[in-house]
C-alpha cells in the first residue's frame, strides 16, 4: 500500500497580517496531482489542520473544499487533531466523513480502541492498521495524583505519552496480529530543530519526549507539530513531514515536502519536495544596500514574494529613518511586497533614539519570552522560578486551547 504523510497545514494562517489562503489552495492542487501520479491509497495528516482553534468561516470552507478534492481521488484519509485545532470542531462531522472513508480523530477517545483504524487494500483485506493518536492534552496525560512539583508534572506528561503509544501498540498487536501498524502523533520530540512559527506545548516544550519511548512495535511513526522536515532518531522510522508551506521567515530556507511510503518495499519514506509558490526574502544592509538589492529583484513565483527588510547602520540617523520609510512607501516592484521592516543601529545611543537601536519589537516576541524577561528581574531561587514558569506555561496552553462553543 502506498501512503502519503503530511501535517501542519495551518489553514487560516496569516504571515505578518498577510493571508496564506492562495498558498494552501496551490498546495492542495499540487497534492491531488501527487496522489494521482503516485497511486496513493492512504493519506495521513498529523495535526494542526487549522491555525486557530476557532477558525474563520473562510478557513473552514477551505478545509472542506480540500477534503472534497481529495475524496474525489478515491484515497482514504486519516486526519488527527493538533495543539492548534479544536477537538470538538474537528470531531463534529466525524460520522458523515467516516461514510466517505475519511477518519477524523480530533481528540483522544475514552476507549483508545476507537483511535485504531484498520485500512483495507484493493483486495478487500486489511493491509495496514493505523493508531491515529491526536495531540495529547494535559487532561489526557495527567491525573490529580501525579504530583505537584515541576519535575513531577514533566515526568507525568512524558509517561502519559509513552503509555498511550504502548497501549495503542498492544491493541494493534492483539486485534490485528501480523498486520503492519503505523502510528500518528502530534508532539515535541527531544532534539528536533524548531522554527519561529510553532507554539510551545506541554509545559513550554520542557516535557520533550524521547523518541526511544515510542517503543519498537510500529513500522512507522508519522509525526506533526514541528514545521522543519526531519527524521527523529527512534527505534523505528519516525519522521516529521514538516509544514507544506513556509509559515514564518525562519522557514524560508527549508525544503518543504511530503513523505511517501510503499509498505511493500520499505518503511523508510521517500521525500517529495513541494513546489515553491512564493519566496520569503529577508533583505539586510545599510540604506544604500537595501536600495540596490530591492532594485535587482527578479520575480519567478506564482504568488507575490514577501520581504522582511532590515536596515543596519553604524550610527543613529533620523534622516535615514525617514529615507527608509520613503523607500518602503514608494516600493512598487511587481511580484513583491514588503510586509515587515526593522532598524538596527550598531552604536546604540541613550534617550529616545534607543527605541530604534535594534531592540526587538514587542510584536516579535512570544509571551513566554516577555515573561522570562520579567522573571529574570525577580530574586527567586531556581526551583521557585521553575515552578512559576511551569505554571505560566500551563496557563498559556489552557488559554490557547480555549474554545468558543457558541461559534462552533
Amino acid at each position: 500500500m502506498k501512503i502519503l504523510h503530511t501535517a501542519d497545514w495551518h489553514i487560516g494562517k496569516k504571515l505578518h497580517k498577510h493571508d496564506l489562503y492562495p498558498d494552501f489552495d496551490l498546495f492542495i492542487n499540487w497534492l491531488c496531482n501527487c496522489i494521482q501520479e503516485n497511486d496513493i491509497e492512504l493519506l495521513l495528516i498529523s495535526g494542526d489542520v487549522f491555525d486557530l482553534a476557532n477558525p474563520s468561516s473562510d478557513a473552514r470552507k477551505q478545509y472542506y473544499k480540500a477534503l472534497l478534492k481529495l475524496r474525489n481521488l478515491d484515497c482514504k484519509i486519516i486526519l488527527t487533531g493538533g495543539n492548534h485545532d479544536s477537538p470538538a470542531m474537528l470531531d463534529a462531522p466525524g460520522e458523515i466523513l467516516r461514510e466517505l472513508e475519511m477518519h477524523v480523530v480530533g481528540s483522544l477517545r475514552e476507549n483508545i480502541e476507537e483511535c485504531i483504524i484498520p485500512i483495507k487494500g484493493k483486495s478487500g483485506e486489511t493491509e495496514i492498521v493505523v493508531a491515529a493518536l491526536p495531540y495529547l492534552r494535559d487532561a489526557d496525560l495527567r491525573s490529580a495524583a501525579d504530583g505537584n512539583t515541576y519535575e513531577d508534572r514533566l515526568e507525568a506528561i512524558r509517561m502519559g505519552i509513552q503509555n498511550t503509544f504502548f497501549c495503542a501498540a498492544e491493541i494493534c498487536k492483539t486485534k490485528y496480529p501480523n498486520i503492519p501498524a503505523l502510528a500518528m502523533g502530534h508532539l515535541y520530540a527531544a532534539g528536533v530543530e524548531t522554527s519561529e512559527s510553532e507554539r510551545d506545548i506541554q509545559i513550554g516544550n520542557q516535557a520533550a519526549f524521547q523518541a526511544s519511548q515510542f517503543g519498537d512495535f510500529f513500522n512507522y511513526i508519522a509525526l506533526g507539530h514541528i514545521h522543519k522536515p526531519q527524521k527523529v532518531n527512534g527505534l523505528v522510522p519516525t519522521y516529521y513531514s514538516g509544514s507544506p508551506i513556509p509559515l514564518s521567515f525562519s522557514e524560508r530556507k527549508d525544503e518543504k515536502r511530503v513523505l511517501i511510503l510503499d509498505s511493500g518495499k520499505s518503511w523508510i519514506p521517500e521525500s517529495i519536495p513541494v513546489p515553491i509558490f512564493r519566496k520569503l526574502l529577508k533583505i539586510s544592509g545599510d540604506l544604500n544596500e537595501l536600495q540596490t538589492k530591492l532594485s535587482q529583484l527578479i520575480n519567478n513565483s506564482s504568488l507575490n514574494n514577501l520581504i522582511e527588510l532590515e536596515m543596519i547602520e553604524e550610527q543613529y540617523d533620523a534622516t535615514k529613518l525617514y529615507e527608509l520609510d520613503k523607500l518602503i512607501q514608494n516600493f512598487n516592484s511587481p511580484g513583491f511586497e514588503i510586509v515587515k521592516s526593522r532598524v538596527n543601529f550598531k552604536n546604540k545611543l541613550s534617550g529616545a533614539s534607543e527605541l530604534y537601536a535594534g531592540r526587538p519589537q514587542l510584536e516579535d516576541l512570544k509571551p513566554r519570552e516577555v515573561f522570562l524577561e520579567l522573571l529574570a528581574k525577580k530574586p527567586y531561587e531556581t526551583d521557585i522560578s521553575k515552578e512559576i514558569l511551569g505554571a505560566f506555561d500551563e496557563l498559556m496552553e489552557d488559554l490557547q486551547q480555549q474554545e468558543t462553543p457558541n461559534e462552533l
